[in-house]
């Protein structure tokens, strides 16, 4: 019982450790991205070329791990496979990155926080549009409680701005579309990705999708004689949001997808709080905190459907007080690796899980691993 107890505590110290590397990481890429694009600090104002260099970087380290390292082994994907499912959902992946992150060149850090409470309304409604859901009373009167409070919040800003709104909300949908697609797409033909495999495939494809608005829009105005670009920051943007994909898979493998959510809902009250401090230009008002918080009963109430539903199709798992610890100690690995599978599909198939790490979704993205923001 000793050596069982000190294995216990020693797992959730490093469980609670890869929780705060994770929540730390993760509200650090988004204000490190936020200052990086502000044209009030570092001024970088080209969102499409910050988030293509988080591609490249992401697709060159991905090869490597795969063809060099060989941590992981690449899928069998063939070019009907590539063409039909990775694709589009490279496309929708770009999309999502370009308007969201060219939101934050509009609204603040706190404000987009709040809009983000709008991803599971976004995306129980693409579900149902295309058949993978059904229209149910309870999710769908939860779908409007964290509307009206996305809509108070909203009321409340005081630098409301429209076009930086709209931004946010297409990135919004668009990610939507993205994980509906990776269901409807991937799942049905068998194809299972881990973050490296999804990096390896989904990054160079998004990066060609961007380039095209990237050469219209930005590529003209980074003609400027005076455009300098610093190698260290953004190498260190590259590899802090690299960093969190990797860090969100170990906290997916370590803890349940409940843990997962109250980390995130942590993540999201700190990162308004830090923005606000951060950037004295952004602010919040008391409208602001009453209607996310309303926003976030909803979306705290949809995680428990969501969660519930899980558990309703899980057969029980047999007690293993009983058995002895040598037993168990050699088939530790191959556990683990089940419930990290487990615990992927679920916390980021039925939720927007980290829209700021490269290749996840918000909270976010079935079987690939998003979004520098």
């Amino acid at each position: 019982m000793g050596v069982t107890s000190k294995m216990m505590t020693k797992q959730n110290v490093l469980t609670y450790t890869y929780l705060l590397v994770y929540i730390s990481l993760s509200s650090g890429v988004i204000l490190y991205n936020k200052w990086v694009l502000s044209t009030l600090y570092f001024n970088f104002p080209f969102p499409i070329t910050l988030t293509m260099i988080h591609m490249a970087f992401s697709g060159a380290v991905a090869f490597v791990l795969v063809h060099v390292l060989k941590v992981v082994s690449p899928v069998k994907m063939t070019f009907n496979i590539y063409a039909t499912c990775v694709v589009p959902i490279s496309a929708f992946f770009a999309a999502s990155l370009w308007f969201g992150n060219t939101a934050y060149l509009y609204i603040s850090v706190a404000f987009i926080q709040m809009l983000k409470a709008l991803m599971p309304v976004a995306t129980f409604l693409t579900a149902v549009s295309l058949g993978t859901e059904k229209l149910r009373c309870d999710v769908f009167w939860n779908m409007v409680l964290v509307s009206v409070g996305v809509v108070i919040s909203s009321y409340g800003e005081i630098h409301f701005n429209v076009l930086g709104t709209v931004y946010q909300v297409t990135g919004i949908v668009a990610e939507a579309l993205r994980l509906v697609l990776t269901q409807v797409l991937l799942q049905k033909k068998g194809l299972t990705l881990n973050p490296i495999t999804s990096l390896y495939y989904i990054a160079p494809c998004s990066f060609v999708f961007l380039f095209v608005p990237w050469y219209i829009l930005e590529k003209p105005e980074m003609e400027d004689p005076h455009m300098q670009f610093h190698f260290g920051v953004f190498f260190s943007n590259a590899l802090c949001a690299l960093a969190l994909n990797l860090a969100t898979f170990l906290v997916i493998g370590r803890t349940g997808a409940v843990t997962i959510r109250v980390a995130g809902v942590l993540k999201d009250w700190l990162l308004i709080t830090l923005s606000t401090v951060l950037f004295p230009e952004s602010s919040i008002t008391g409208l602001n905190i009453i209607g996310y918080a309303i926003a976030l009963i909803g979306v705290v109430f949809y995680n428990y459907l969501k969660l519930r539903d899980v558990r309703t199709t899980q057969t029980p798992i047999p007690s293993i007080q009983d058995e002895p610890l040598k037993e168990l100690l050699p088939e530790k690995k191959v556990d683990d690796d089940v419930n990290i599978n487990d615990d992927w599909n679920d916390s980021v198939s039925n939720t927007n899980f980290d829209e700021e790490a490269p290749l996840m979704a918000s909270s976010r993205f079935s079987h690939l691993g998003r979004k520098p923001a």
